[in-house]
C-alpha cells in the first residue's frame, strides 16, 4: 500500500512538472514578437559618489595592505589622505577606524560602540 502511494505522488509530481515546463515554453514563445531587433551595445553608467560621477580614477579609494606583527592594516586613501583603517588582529574582531573629519582623530568602530567625546567651548580667550 505505501509503495503504490509513493508510486502515485511521484506522478503527480512529475505530471505536474511536465505540465509547468510545458505551459512555460508556450507562454514564452506567444509572448516574443517576430519583428525583434538587436540594441547597439550601451556603455555601463559611470561611478557616483555622493552625487558627482567619477570620470578620473584617481579619485577612487586606494587600499594599502600592511603587516605588522600578527595583525593586518588595510589603509583606505582618496587623493593621498588616510580617511580610514581597518585593523585585523591575529586573534579577535577586525575593527574600523575613521577619521570625524580632517583635522579631528581617529573613531574606533568595531565590537564595541564608539566613544562620543563632548566638543563643548566652556572658555574663550
Amino acid at each position: 500500500m505505501k509503495s503504490t502511494l509513493k508510486q502515485n505522488i511521484k506522478l503527480t509530481t512529475l505530471l505536474v512538472v511536465a505540465m509547468s515546463l510545458s505551459l512555460a515554453a508556450s507562454i514564452s514563445s506567444a509572448a516574443q514578437p517576430n519583428d525583434l531587433e538587436l540594441l547597439e551595445q550601451v556603455q555601463p553608467p559611470p561611478k557616483v559618489i555622493d552625487g558627482e560621477a567619477l570620470e578620473d580614477p584617481a579619485l577612487e579609494p586606494q587600499i594599502t595592505i600592511r603587516k605588522k606583527g600578527a595583525e593586518t592594516i588595510e589603509e583606505y586613501r582618496i587623493n593621498g589622505e588616510i580617511y580610514m583603517m581597518k585593523v585585523t588582529p591575529e586573534h579577535g574582531v577586525p575593527y574600523y577606524l575613521h577619521k570625524e573629519d580632517s583635522n579631528g582623530g581617529w573613531v574606533n568602530i568595531g565590537p564595541n560602540p564608539p566613544l562620543s567625546v563632548p566638543k563643548w567651548i566652556i572658555f574663550r580667550f
